[in-house]
């Protein structure tokens, strides 16, 4: 099962949950249970200018990328002014909150895992009491005592930037495995939020691909959403074909087989979450070695 769709912001709406608890808070959910998907909401949220959501508690984890504006973002405590190319991870019993003290509205993107209960089921959202705060420090992703979020940058992707050695006082995050990219065959993965920072439930990462890459025909035991950034690629799934723009999002349930082949001449990314964790081994299943495994065994017989 799969499921493509574009973002509107026209189909931006006040939740119902967060009726008098949030002034200027929308949101619109492009992938969840009405969907068909069991583990994944994935949505878009714009906070107004002046805006704000009351401080509160989940019983699911949110996976946050801020895609336009800023805002400060509370959680347990911590505030730190979040902007474009902005992550965070707010764990499931965090008091969490948001204001936007700015002139433009703030929009991100997020994924919430489990998905959120209906009306009709226990309350998985619990207002704590207070306002918001208004202000924060900088997200400064090379202090160790920030546990909030992380920043995604276009170097992060830039393979031959990373081969060179950064100076000591270079003003980045200390190189390390964590920082590191994993780069494949024109594909360039950046993981954003994961276990290192308390993830439990699913992560969040940034996809580049190179002009003319293919990505063959595979599925998962886990599913995955895509949200596109920049420029397209053709999205193949159960043997369906859709171009994906900016903006569009798209959605691989566990067993849909599916493919990319970027097309298009130029570079183009987007942002991907999975839920829960894939398995260490396993994760893919590629249909190229399984007719692969026949051949041969035709051949034996």
């Amino acid at each position: 099962m799969h499921h493509v769709t574009r973002f509107d912001p026209a189909s931006l709406v006040a939740p119902a949950r967060e009726n008098g608890h949030a002034t200027g808070y929308r949101r619109v959910s492009h992938i969840n249970r009405e969907i068909g998907a069991t583990h994944t909401e994935f949505g878009t949220c714009e906070l107004a200018a002046g805006g704000s959501l009351d401080p509160h508690v989940h019983s699911y984890e949110e996976l946050v990328y801020l895609v336009a504006g800023e805002a400060v973002l509370t959680v347990d405590g911590q505030s730190r002014v979040m902007g474009p190319d902005d992550c965070a991870y707010i764990g499931v019993g965090a008091t969490h909150a948001w204001h936007n003290g700015g002139g433009e509205p703030c929009r991100w993107i997020d994924l919430v895992t489990p998905q959120p209960r209906t009306a009709d089921q226990p309350p998985d959202t619990f207002f704590v009491g207070g306002s918001a705060p208004t202000s924060g420090a900088a997200l400064d992703i090379r202090d160790p005592r920030q546990r909030i979020g992380a920043r995604w940058t276009a170097g992060q992707m830039d393979l031959d930037l990373l081969k060179r050695s950064a100076p000591a006082d270079a003003p980045a995050v200390s190189s390390s495995m964590s920082s590191a990219l994993l780069a494949y065959s024109g594909i360039a993965v950046k993981m954003l939020v994961d276990e290192r920072h308390g993830a439990a439930l699913g992560n969040l990462f940034m996809v580049d691909y190179q002009p003319d890459v293919v990505l063959h025909p595979h599925d998962h035991p886990i599913e995955e959403a895509f949200y596109m950034l920049e420029g397209e690629v053709v999205f193949i799934a159960d043997g369906e074909e859709y171009v994906l723009g900016v903006g569009d999002v798209a959605y691989a349930a566990v067993g849909c087989i599916h493919a990319f082949q970027n097309r298009s001449g130029a570079g183009c990314r987007w942002l991907e979450t999975r839920a829960p964790f894939p398995p260490l081994r396993h994760g893919y299943r590629f249909e190229r070695d399984w007719d692969y495994l026949g051949t041969l065994l035709a051949g034996e017989g």
